[in-house]
């Protein structure tokens, strides 16, 4: 089921490039190294090495989101590739329904 968002001005290149770069370094922090170390994927829960694991926005840069640690969460890179530029809800959705079709 497709939702409505409200439209909205999506960031320029310059404000993408600047939360990118807060993201990199952010990686290099003892926060991420924590963040990472048990090697789970924020999204579907699967162990892999913490070397395997990418930094993922929630709210995705391009929809709006910031390089912050609420929005920065470990995620595998299947998961990421797979959710793209999709928001929060819009990522349920698509893991409801996958489960769906498997039952």
């Amino acid at each position: 089921m497709a939702r409505d968002f409200i439209d909205f001005d999506a960031p320029d290149d310059a404000e993408i490039r600047r939360e990118r770069a807060k993201a990199r370094e952010m990686r290099k922090s003892r926060w991420w190294q924590q963040k990472t170390a048990p090697g789970l994927c924020h999204y579907c829960g699967r162990k892999v090495d913490f070397h395997d694991l990418t930094m993922d926005h929630l709210v995705p840069l391009a929809r709006g989101g910031r390089s912050t640690k609420e929005n920065l969460v470990p995620s595998c890179k299947n998961c990421n590739t797979i959710k793209k530029t999709k928001l929060p809800i819009e990522w349920q959705e698509h893991i409801d329904g996958t489960l769906k079709e498997r039952s």
